[in-house]
């Protein structure tokens, strides 16, 4: 007799969400739009509010003039008590957040989780704000799109559409961050997304516009940076300014590397250290900043001061050398942070150095250092982070002087060549690599129409066990008609070995080694389900293997399942014939 009643209550209680799915299915383009004025004003707030809580308190954690014992003791604290929630309730807001973006943009379909966007917020702005000289645009990006991801889905959208958010997201933050509107669209499309012809222009677009309308409505219409109007003084500057480039280039491999190498040491150590490694950073900068307060902090106020030539050059090369040290310490241990602050302060302070050297040998021909701190902004950058075009418009909206694109081309054009020769892998890539996170390639992504893994690929049913000697897994697959299996261990798959690394191993008389002494390594033979099945033969063929694991991109130990080349064969339909 209950059921009826219990049953009105129900139809009454699921009207709403019916209503709304079914306007979803008419009208999501305009659900779309609408949501993204809604993400642009929302981030535009929410960066204005990181940007005045790091200052502020900044500003009072260790005041300038204030006692040196804060510069100490501040970042310290501010690292070790980040670093331990970090690794206790937010593991996924570690680091820069634009590799985590890209990440959850193309291996986890548009997933950022909301504590992960309350976690990046919270611990970058306590851990900016006790004196790590890291950045809080990277931060934003995350920030950005985790919103628009979580409104995304509980709005009901489409995956489709929730990844199609992320750089929306993205392009509203950076716009906030530097009051750059045009260079935050060309970032999302040329960073995030990979592709300046992405559908997303139009919302990326509109995004950015209403994030910018929003930080000057709360803040003003001051720029980031004042600058003195630039002004050639002689077609010989050019010269300089492609000597800056080359310099620029060279510190930017210097800066990739290190960090990426002292990063992937601090991975090496053991998991229960984690919570503890942000402290090398902070101990490092405490340390320096007892006796050079400029290193503590984003330092936006010194590159100021830098691009108006008020800073001498022996303060310059000073804090060159000790802000690239900080930097890369600061954030291979762990601590929530950005490079792209970094990366400007970097550049200024670079071209000072070449400006100063420069007008003191030529003071007829070339111009004042603080011009050449302002390109050199857009040198480093555009050799670290590999956005030339995005650096040579962001640095075109901060001084809103069309003069200047000549020489940051040049310079910009120069850095990237060298520091994509030096160092293959853009940093950002590296990266989420280290991390167990394989990001699709430009060629990747155009090969998606082709013939993929998924299509061929099937469940791993033969797998070996890391720890099994080499004479138990020949045991093991005496029968087996495959030639190359699947190794793993706790953490997954780990690499592949083939009957013939077996046989030749027990020829050597290590019928008693482990398996996982013949696969370390890495970077073992594997696909994604994305990729295409030329490549995948290609692979094959490098590793000389005719079995290959297929992971995840978001986790490359986590096995998805196999492909063989006879699947591959089969699936173009020139499998083998039956003899008869």
């Amino acid at each position: 007799m209950k059921e009826p009643e219990e049953q009105p209550r129900a139809i009454w209680w699921n009207a709403p969400i019916r209503q709304w799915n079914l306007l979803l299915q008419d009208r999501e383009e305009q659900v779309f739009l609408v949501l993204t004025l809604l993400i642009g004003a929302l981030v535009g707030a929410i960066v204005v509010a990181f940007i005045l809580l790091t200052e502020r308190f900044g500003a009072r954690l260790y005041p300038a003039g204030g006692a040196a014992w804060r510069r100490l003791l501040v970042p310290v604290t501010g690292s070790l008590a980040m670093g331990y929630l970090l690794f206790r309730y937010f593991p996924e807001a570690r680091g820069s957040g634009v590799p985590q973006t890209k990440a959850a943009l193309f291996a986890r379909e548009g997933r950022i989780s909301l504590s992960t966007v309350f976690g990046k917020f919270f611990c970058t702005s306590a851990t900016l704000a006790s004196g790590i000289p890291l950045g809080r645009e990277g931060p934003a990006v995350q920030v950005g799109a985790g919103l628009a991801s979580v409104l995304g889905r509980k709005l009901g959208l489409r995956p489709e559409k929730v990844k199609a958010l992320l750089p929306v997201g993205a392009a509203a933050a950076i716009a906030a961050a530097f009051n750059t509107p045009l260079a935050a669209v060309l970032f999302a499309l040329e960073e995030v997304v990979g592709d300046l012809h992405a559908p997303v222009l139009g919302s990326v677009v509109l995004a950015s516009a209403t994030s910018w309308a929003m930080l000057r409505l709360l803040l003003g219409n001051d720029p980031l940076f004042r600058v003195p109007q630039y002004q050639l003084v002689s077609p010989l500057e050019f010269v300089v300014y492609a000597v800056l480039g080359v310099a620029g280039g060279l510190v930017s491999v210097v800066f990739t590397k290190l960090l990426l190498g002292m990063r992937e040491r601090f991975l090496r150590f053991p998991r229960k250290t984690v919570w503890v490694q942000p402290l090398a950073g902070g101990l490092m900068v405490g340390i320096m900043g007892w006796f050079v307060p400029q290193v503590l902090g984003v330092g936006y106020k010194h590159v100021g001061t830098a691009l108006n030539g008020g800073m001498a050059v022996r303060l310059m090369v000073l804090l060159l050398v000790l802000k690239l040290l900080a930097v890369t310490t600061s954030y291979a241990s762990g601590n929530a942070g950005g490079i792209f602050g970094p990366s400007l302060f970097i550049g200024a302070m670079l071209g000072g150095i070449v400006g100063s050297v420069a007008h003191t040998l030529l003071p007829a021909y070339v111009a004042t250092p603080g011009v050449y701190a302002l390109v050199g902004m857009g040198t480093a950058f555009a050799g670290i982070v590999r956005a030339p075009m995005t650096s040579v418009v962001m640095i075109f909206e901060i001084t809103r002087d069309y003069a200047v694109i000549v020489p940051l081309m040049i310079s910009n054009l120069v850095s990237f060549f060298i520091s994509s020769r030096l160092q293959r892998q853009p940093i950002y890539e590296v990266l989420a690599r280290q991390d167990g996170i394989h990001l699709p390639s430009a060629e990747a992504r155009q090969q998606q129409g082709q013939r993929q893994v998924i299509h061929a690929m099937r469940a791993a049913e033969e797998i070996l066990a890391a720890r099994m000697t080499v004479g138990e897994a020949l045991e093991k697959t005496q029968s087996s008609q495959c030639h190359s299996w699947p190794v793993i261990d706790e953490r997954g798959v780990v690499g592949v070995v083939s009957r013939s690394n077996l046989q030749h191993a027990l020829a050597e008389g290590a019928a008693t080694r482990r398996l996982t002494e013949l696969v370390d390594s890495p970077d073992f033979p594997h696909v994604h389900m994305d990729q295409s099945l030329h490549f995948a033969l290609e692979r094959m063929g490098a590793a000389q293997l005719d079995t290959l694991p297929v992971v995840s991109r978001a986790d490359v130990h986590k096995l998805e399942g196999i492909v063989a080349l006879q699947d591959v064969l089969d699936s173009y339909g020139v499998g083998g014939q039956e003899s008869d």
